[in-house]
């Protein structure tokens, strides 16, 4: 079969599999990995010590897939409705979370693509990753004409914006390339540096990963920094706020994707349920969610200081029966939470708990809390 009808076949069947965008590129080292490396090097990835393990991996498309000539890029518009306002008691949740785990519905769509691909090269060796391998996936994008990469470091098309979701399929095979974008259109805008409750985009195109909310709320397994608590106002998971000030995201379209629809309870979220929950009922509610990710221990200290940060009354009993948690980051955000508010059953809690509370750590987080 030749390249061209090769590559108009795949993107066609992408697009019927449900994918919104399609382009073609070749197996390359990417553009800025010397940048990603300065980037590891200087600690901005945090805890996420895979990416520092898997560096040299990064280098070549090769180490996803062995003899790999050409990416298909693939992108799946994600924005469905729009944030409901919270109230005291409540959180937010990014909007890619909302709905089903994407990586199940994109692997779907992958393996049937892959299959499809198969049928028409049956020589050819094919795999499609979704964000899990060591691929640079945003890079590859740009390189296959999908879009542009922002200051705020995401991917952002001009028709569908940053609510992409981002996929590769890897072949052996080669494919008519696509021209890569090669001019960024954010201008002189800072709409995303500007609005960055943490300052995490220290510069254009600079993100440190230790000081962003959906780093924090997501991946940061220990307790989050006192100095960057307050900034994270009602987040209870991921952050959006450089994509809803971007202007390129102002008329995207809304195809209304029900799996990435809101589910029950999830826009917005009661934060005193998530703080009753144990080990059982997280997994039962959450398990084949992007939530699940946190773990319940990350979630649950999340909800404590959302909660923390708009202080609710009706909330403290559960912030107290949080004090005796098993898992002391819960534990010691609770007691945060508890310092926040003035009602004297809060400050008596703290007292009553430091009296018995066995690790250090979160000793120091009640002695503060208590003032």
């Amino acid at each position: 079969m030749g390249t061209k009808s090769l590559t108009a076949a795949l993107k066609e069947e992408a697009h019927r599999l449900g994918f919104d965008l399609a382009g073609a590129c070749p197996a390359v080292r990417p553009p800025r990995m010397d940048r990603f490396l300065e980037w590891l090097a200087a600690g901005c990835a945090g805890e996420m010590g895979y990416l520092v393990d898997r560096a040299e991996a990064y280098e070549h498309p090769r180490h996803v897939l062995d003899g790999v000539q050409s990416l298909l890029m693939l992108g799946t518009n994600y924005r469905t409705v729009e944030p409901t306002p919270t109230s005291p008691g409540q959180g937010r949740i990014s909007r890619y979370a909302w709905g089903s785990d994407y990586h199940d519905v994109i692997h779907s769509r992958l393996r049937r693509l892959a299959e499809f691909h198969r049928q028409l090269t049956p020589y050819a060796r094919v795999r499609g990753v979704v964000d899990t391998a060591p691929l640079l996936e945003r890079e590859f994008a740009e390189l296959a004409g999908l879009g542009w990469i922002g200051k705020n470091t995401l991917l952002v098309s001009q028709e569908f914006g940053s609510w992409l979701f981002l996929a590769a399929l890897l072949t052996s095979e080669p494919l008519d390339y696509d021209e890569p974008h090669r001019a960024g259109r954010c201008g002189s805008c800072r709409a995303c540096l500007d609005a960055c409750p943490t300052g995490a985009l220290i510069d254009a195109y600079k993100l440190d990963a230790r000081k962003c909310t959906s780093y924090l709320t997501i991946e940061l397994r220990g307790p989050v920094p006192p100095e960057l608590r307050d900034s994270q106002g009602d987040r209870l998971f991921g952050c959006d706020v450089c994509q809803e000030v971007c202007p390129w995201n102002r008329r995207t379209p809304v195809p209304g994707e029900v799996a990435f629809c809101p589910a029950d309870a999830m826009n917005p979220v009661e934060l005193a349920e998530l703080l009753r929950l144990d080990d059982a009922e997280f997994r039962r509610r959450f398990r084949h969610t992007p939530l699940w990710r946190a773990r319940r221990r990350g979630l649950l200290r999340n909800a404590a200081i959302a909660i923390g940060n708009r202080p609710d009354e009706s909330a403290i009993p559960t912030l107290v029966e949080g004090l005796n948690d098993e898992e002391p980051v819960v534990r010691a955000a609770c007691a945060w939470a508890l310092g926040r508010s003035t009602a004297p059953r809060a400050a008596g809690a703290l007292r009553d708990r430091l009296a018995v509370e066995p690790d250090r750590k979160v000793r120091a987080e009640i002695e503060a809390a208590a003032g």
